[in-house]
């Protein structure tokens, strides 16, 4: 039961980040590709790249720059292992919800470990820019998080999808909901929080990497979107609760839908200065999140 659950998991996480990743070579190829073009795109990326011989740069430190590669993917699959989206998770925590931003936190450190191993001006510039777009978001998360947590009473993720069985979190949350997912955008530096990897910059914290390595830390970036995406479905969407559909059908749906959401966004939205979103952050994001915590807080008291 287990080995199924632990399979099923990572079934679940390689088709949707697959997904994503489709999605979005659709939307970058716009009216001039199509939609078949757009589902083999990943493949065929993927396979450009394994034969692509890997970069190196004068005096990098490749340990520090394979351990940041690798980090990457493997913190979005052990924050997947908490989140019962279909059914049943895989490890059952009773602080699965700290288990869960612990793993996000530790991107923090990946990306720095390869902005700053690989010994090349851009993608340090772009790991200190990482930093900085954390500081700014990690405070709003943690508050959105814990919001839920004092809704349900209790940190772990099947207890907050049975505390809404009556009103999603999202009915009585907005504000949490919303701020989720201008955290989560930022967690894969992803659209207008893509500074990180920006153009100006060269393509920041990956612009060194090659081959397998690359390939590795795309996969690992659309991998954390799709955690990000999962993620609501337990903290405010019902878990896989739903009409007419099974369970296992109506966690990967909300999965989807949200994860289309955060995809489309990435190519409509203008990429936000960072300067302008830690004022934002601090001035309106915090603030909002304490005021929807306290609101919270009030209502569930006995």
């Amino acid at each position: 039961m287990v080995a199924g659950t632990v399979w099923g998991t990572a079934a679940g996480m390689a088709v949707l980040t697959w997904g994503a990743a489709a999605f979005d070579a659709a939307l970058g190829a716009g009216r001039r590709g199509s939609w078949r073009a757009a589902a083999v795109a990943p493949f065929r990326e993927g396979a450009r790249l394994v034969v692509q011989q890997r970069r190196r740069t004068d005096r990098a430190d490749v340990l520090l720059t394979r351990a940041g590669v690798v980090v990457l993917p493997a913190a979005a699959l052990l924050a997947a292992v908490v989140l019962p989206v279909g059914g049943a998770p895989v490890l059952d925590l009773g602080a699965g919800v700290v288990w869960f931003n612990a793993m996000e936190v530790c991107v923090w450190g990946a990306l720095w470990l390869v902005g700053w191993g690989v010994n090349a001006m851009w993608p340090l510039v772009g790991g200190y820019r990482f930093l900085v777009q954390g500081l700014a978001y990690e405070l709003p998360h943690m508050f959105v998080l814990i919001t839920a947590g004092v809704g349900a009473g209790s940190l772990r993720f099947a207890d907050l999808v049975a505390a809404q069985r009556g009103w999603w979190f999202v009915v009585w949350m907005p504000v949490a909901f919303v701020v989720y997912l201008v955290s989560a955008v930022a967690m894969a530096f992803w659209g207008p929080m893509g500074q990180p990897v920006g153009r100006d910059v060269c393509g920041g914290v990956p612009a060194e990497l090659g081959g397998a390595d690359r390939l590795v830390f795309l996969a690992g970036r659309h991998a954390l979107l799709v955690v990000a995406a999962a993620g609501t479905v337990p903290l405010f969407l019902g878990g896989a609760a739903g009409p007419v559909l099974p369970g296992w059908v109506w966690g990967p749906v909300k999965t989807a839908a949200v994860l289309a959401v955060l995809v489309l966004a990435g190519h409509r939205m203008p990429v936000v200065r960072m300067d302008r979103f830690v004022q934002f952050a601090w001035v309106v994001l915090i603030p909002a999140t304490l005021v929807q915590l306290l609101v919270v807080a009030l209502a569930v008291l006995p």
